[in-house]
């Protein structure tokens, strides 16, 4: 009977000590877990719902259903933004990153003198902020006394207008993407330093020369970083907002009228919060359905060899 008695006290003591260590354990994670609730799950809501109703902020909002999502898709800029998203996320995104990737394994070669001040160079770019960097590139791009069209002048080609021209101010941008990609390029430099040097001596004994190397080694080696990096810089791209409202303001003719430019515009220039919030919704399931396509692209969760 004592037995009995003195495990039941040490079971009830056990279990009232851990019922402690859950409470101070509670009361430490507490502060985030309401500034979690409040600064993150309520507002994830209340877009939900907002998006759902006519909401010009200054009223309460009006139930509509589902009329600003078909608002969106009769919305000539709105299509237009798309397209504009579209085009950097299909083409800036890959020409970026086959850039990074190529310098990346040319800085990765051994052979070559100078390659710690090129990888110093090609970092620089990324520690400016971006509204410097932004009215650097305005001068860049100047048509009649800019860097590039000067350098294109002395090899006999007369340059565009860059930013004042609808054909030409996307692959301005572009630039301005590959000259940033500094980040890119360290965290390629680091999946490289991962691949076991015995594959490029045995692909060398094989009479595998620089190039076939890279092809057949490097990139296929790569793949689970080339899927970070490009995830990252689509969800950029989707999120792209300082550089064309600083450069262009969505102009010329609504050519660089990215989709956070539109949606910016919309919440807090014609304060239609109902309408913007419907925008980002869209945001949020295109940019869910593109990432869930790429980790299947890239058979994410195999191995490399595999």
């Amino acid at each position: 009977m004592e037995k009995k008695k003195k495990g039941f006290l040490s079971e009830y003591t056990g279990s009232r000590m851990r019922r402690n260590e859950a409470r101070t354990g509670l009361l430490f994670v507490l502060p985030w877990i309401i500034g979690f609730l409040v600064f993150t799950l309520y507002p994830i809501g209340s877009s939900l719902y907002y998006s759902l109703c006519n909401y010009k902020v200054v009223g309460a909002p009006k139930f509509i259903g589902l009329d600003n999502y078909r608002n969106l898709f009769k919305d000539r800029i709105f299509i237009q933004a798309c397209k504009n998203t579209a085009y950097m996320i299909l083409i800036g995104v890959p020409v970026t990153t086959l850039t990074a990737i190529a310098m990346s394994i040319m800085l990765n070669n051994k052979k070559l003198r100078g390659t710690s001040w090129m990888r110093v160079i090609f970092f620089i770019p990324t520690l400016v902020p971006t509204v410097v960097g932004c009215l650097l590139w305005i001068w860049v791009m100047q048509p009649e006394s800019g860097l590039v069209n000067t350098f294109l002048g002395y090899i006999g080609i007369k340059g565009p207008g860059w930013l004042s021209s609808p054909t030409w101010a996307k692959p301005a941008f572009i630039l301005m993407m590959i000259w940033t990609c500094g980040n890119a390029i360290i965290i390629y430099l680091a999946g490289l330093q991962d691949i076991s040097p015995a594959l490029y001596d045995a692909a060398e004994v094989d009479g595998a020369n620089f190039l076939q190397q890279s092809i057949h080694i490097s990139v296929p080696l790569l793949r689970p970083t080339i899927l970070y990096n490009m995830v990252t810089l689509i969800i950029g791209v989707f999120q792209w907002f300082t550089e064309p409202y600083i450069m262009t303001e969505g102009g010329p003719s609504n050519a660089t009228m990215f989709y956070s430019l539109y949606l910016y515009q919309n919440a807090f220039s014609f304060f239609k919060m109902g309408y913007a919030s419907a925008q980002a919704w869209i945001m949020l399931l295109v940019a869910m359905i593109i990432i869930i396509v790429m980790f299947k692209v890239f058979r994410f969760g195999e191995t490399e060899m595999g």
